[in-house]
């Protein structure tokens, strides 16, 4: 399977969604059915995060990975173009 997510798209699930939505789970009562589904849902982000790629982007063609597999973030080589 191709990485299709960026550095910054996988840290802000990793970082920032996944512990969002388990402090939710949290407040909103740790066993309560929506709750159940914040911590399923974290852990489905987590994973996309770890793995690189995420199945909902795949039908859609999405990515976040910036040409020729680099970050979007990632310094050019000098002399080269980014367009």
């Amino acid at each position: 399977m191709k990485l299709n997510m960026g550095r910054a798209d996988r840290s802000i699930r990793l970082f920032v969604i996944a512990p969002v939505l388990v402090v939710a789970g949290i407040i909103l009562g740790p066993l309560s059915a929506l709750s159940l589904i914040f911590y399923a849902l974290a852990a489905v982000m987590a994973a996309t995060s770890a793995v690189g790629t995420c199945p909902l982007y795949l039908p859609f063609g999405i990515r976040t990975l910036g040409r020729a597999g680099r970050s979007p973030s990632a310094p050019t080589a000098a002399g080269e173009s980014r367009r």
